[in-house]
C-alpha cells in the first residue's frame, strides 16, 4: 500500500488524536509547531520528524519562511496533505497549498473560516441571517453604521479565536475612541451589533462537501461572558431532535455549502437572539472546536472528530470512501473554570456520569455524560456551585489579542 505524507501544523498543544491516527493509517506525519512546545507530550511514536518555529505569527515574512523551509523538506519528500490543527495555522497551512499547488482548502476559501470580516460578508451574501456589522475600513460608513444601527455595539478582531480581543461599546463616541486606539491596526478589526441571547455550537465532519456528522450544543454561558465576566465556562448537548437541533443542523449545512467546505472538521457558533427568536450566524473554523469540546462530543456520541478528520484524510488520498462510525445520541457536558490551587482535588467530582477528569493546572475542568439531558444538567449545575464557592478564581482579559 502507497505510503502518503502528511505536513501537520500547530503553534499549538492540540491535534495528538489526529496524530496518532493519521500514523495509524500508514501514514508519514510530519509536524511544524513552535519551539516552546517541544517538551509538550506529543506522541512521538506517531510522528515521522518535527519541524520548530520561533515565530508564529501569519506575517507576511513568517509565511514566506514557511515556505522556503517547504520547498526545502519536498526535495526529498513529496507533500500530500497540509493539515491545519488550529485555528491560528489555517493561514498558514493554505499558503502552502497554494505555493506547492497540493490539494486542499486555498487561501480564498480559508478567508472564510478565518476572517471574521470575510466569512460575514460570505453568509450575507448567500442571504443567511447576521448580526448587522461593517468594517472599519472608512469613516463615512462607520458613521453611517453608527446611525443607522442600534447600540450597544461589539468591536471585534477579524482573526483572533473566541472572545480574545473584543471591546463592547455603547454609543458612538464610544466606539471612535477604540477606533482611534487602534491606530493603524483599525482594518484588521470590525464592528458588529451586539444581539443578547443564547450561544450554540455545531461541532461537524463533511466529506465531499456534504455534511456526514452534524452535532448541536449549547454554551450555559457564552464564551464572551465567561472571558470579560470571570464566569465559568459550560456547554452541553441540545436536545436531539428538538426544533432548535433541526434548525441549527439545516443552518450549519447552508454555511458550510456557501463557505465552500469540502473534506474538513469544522466547528462553527450561532446566537439565538433574545428579541426575536431567531438564529443568527457568529463565526466558523475549519478544525475541532477547542476547549476539549471535542471530548465533549466523543463522550456524547462516541465520534472523536480528531481521529475521524484523520480517517477521512487518508480514505481521500487512497481514493476509499470513508464511512462514519455509528453514532450514538446521548448526551455530555462541560465545565471549565480557573482555580485557585495549582493542583485542585477533583475527589468531589465524583458522580458515576463523569467521563473524565481535565488536568491542567490551575484549572477545575471535567466532562459528563448520560443518557439523559436533564441528569446532565444537574451535575454541571451540582458542580459549578462546589466550583463557585471552593475553587474558582478570575484573571482579568487582556487589552490586547494574543495567540
Amino acid at each position: 500500500m502507497k505510503k502518503y505524507t502528511f505536513l501537520c501544523i500547530t503553534f499549538y498543544y492540540k491535534g495528538v488524536e489526529f496524530l496518532k491516527q493519521c500514523k495509524k493509517e500508514g501514514n508519514t506525519v510530519f509536524l511544524l509547531t513552535k519551539k516552546k512546545l517541544e517538551n509538550k507530550p506529543w506522541p512521538w511514536e506517531s510522528i515521522d520528524d518535527v519541524f520548530y518555529m520561533e515565530n508564529d505569527e501569519n506575517t507576511p515574512e513568517n509565511i514566506a519562511n514557511i515556505i522556503l523551509g517547504v520547498a526545502w523538506l519536498m526535495r526529498k519528500h513529496k507533500i500530500d496533505r497540509v493539515v491545519a490543527l488550529d485555528d491560528f495555522d489555517v493561514e498558514k497551512a493554505a499558503a502552502i497549498r497554494e505555493e506547492f499547488r497540493i490539494p486542499g482548502m486555498g487561501q480564498t476559501t480559508a478567508r472564510y473560516f478565518r476572517d471574521k470580516l470575510a466569512m460575514r460578508i460570505q453568509a450575507r451574501d448567500a442571504g443567511l441571517r447576521v448580526p448587522a456589522f461593517s468594517p472599519l475600513f472608512n469613516d463615512d460608513e462607520i458613521n453611517h453604521y453608527a446611525d443607522t444601527i442600534p447600540a450597544p455595539w461589539l468591536v471585534k478582531p477579524r482573526s483572533e479565536a473566541s472572545a480574545t480581543g473584543i471591546k463592547k461599546v455603547y454609543d458612538k463616541q464610544q466606539l471612535w475612541d477604540v477606533i482611534n486606539n487602534l491606530g493603524d491596526r483599525r482594518h484588521m478589526f470590525l464592528v458588529e451589533q451586539f444581539k443578547p441571547g443564547d450561544v450554540y455550537h455545531v461541532d461537524a465532519l463533511t466529506v465531499g462537501g456534504k455534511m456526514l456528522f452534524n452535532w448541536t450544543s449549547k454554551y450555559l454561558a457564552t464564551p464572551f461572558d465567561v472571558a470579560h465576566g470571570a464566569g465559568i465556562f459550560r456547554s452541553m448537548t441540545l436536545e436531539h431532535n428538538s426544533a432548535d437541533d433541526k434548525v441549527l443542523k439545516k443552518f450549519n449545512s447552508e454555511v458550510m455549502k456557501a463557505f465552500g467546505m469540502r473534506n474538513s472538521a469544522s466547528h462553527t457558533e450561532y446566537i439565538k437572539c433574545y428579541e426575536d427568536g431567531q438564529f443568527y450566524f457568529l463565526e466558523t473554523s475549519a478544525r475541532v472546536g477547542g476547549a476539549h469540546l471535542g471530548t465533549m462530543v466523543e463522550a456524547a456520541s462516541g465520534i472523536n472528530l480528531w481521529s475521524e478528520w484523520a480517517r477521512l484524510e487518508s480514505c481521500l488520498l487512497r481514493g476509499e470512501t470513508y464511512e462514519l462510525p455509528p453514532v450514538k445520541k446521548h448526551y455530555s457536558g462541560i465545565l471549565i473554570s480557573l482555580a485557585r490551587q495549582k493542583h485542585p482535588d477533583m475527589s468531589p467530582f465524583n458522580d458515576p456520569e463523569v467521563y473524565c477528569h481535565i488536568p491542567e493546572e490551575h484549572h477545575v475542568a471535567l466532562i459528563v455524560h448520560s443518557e439523559k439531558q436533564g441528569r446532565v444538567l444537574e451535575l454541571l449545575d451540582k458542580y459549578a456551585a462546589i466550583v463557585k464557592e471552593h475553587y474558582h478564581a478570575s484573571a482579568p482579559v487582556p487589552d490586547k489579542p494574543s495567540h
